[in-house]
């Protein structure tokens, strides 16, 4: 059994056969093997990478649908006294290409101490947390999803490209 398509969260009606619940990088794929928390197992096989989100759901070329569902990660939550601040340490997180997760008053990150430091610095709350990530798709994102990867412990960023297989 293969998933085929992707409907967007919103986009679809109906009970969903099935989920699978994936973290971030797990949810940016072409193709990969899959079991649903029921059992159901198939190959997703799209025609390219998708940038898939908690409340989508994977069309099987049967009809049925698989609901994904974002997995909880451990993240960071950091906490500013104000937009202009906030803005300011989303600017540093932009600057090292971090996925960064945008929410009303704080930024969500993946845990790294080295970022923690940095934004404890500038003068920022950081919370440990553990909830879904969710990040920004980013100026250049489409569709077949682009990101980079920032590994703050060599100071170096890595681009992937569209196919995450």
């Amino acid at each position: 059994m293969r998933a085929i398509a992707v409907q967007t969260a919103g986009t679809w009606s109906g009970a969903a056969t099935d989920c699978v619940v994936l973290d971030y990088d797990d949810r940016h794929r072409r193709r990969m093997a899959m079991t649903g928390a029921k059992g159901t197992s198939f190959l997703l096989d799209l025609p390219g990478a998708a940038e898939l989100r908690g409340g989508d759901a994977l069309l099987l070329e049967d009809g049925r649908l698989v609901e994904v569902i974002a997995a909880p990660e451990p993240l960071l939550e950091i906490r500013c006294n104000d937009a202009l601040h906030l803005a300011r340490v989303a600017w540093h997180l932009g600057n090292r290409h971090l996925p960064t997760q945008l929410l009303p008053g704080a930024l969500r990150i993946r845990r790294d101490h080295v970022i923690a430091d940095m934004a404890r610095q500038l003068g920022a709350a950081v919370i440990e947390i553990s909830a879904p990530f969710d990040p920004e798709g980013g100026a250049y994102a489409t569709t077949g999803g682009h990101h980079h990867h920032h590994d703050a412990h060599n100071g170096q960023h890595e681009h992937h490209g569209h196919d995450h297989d």
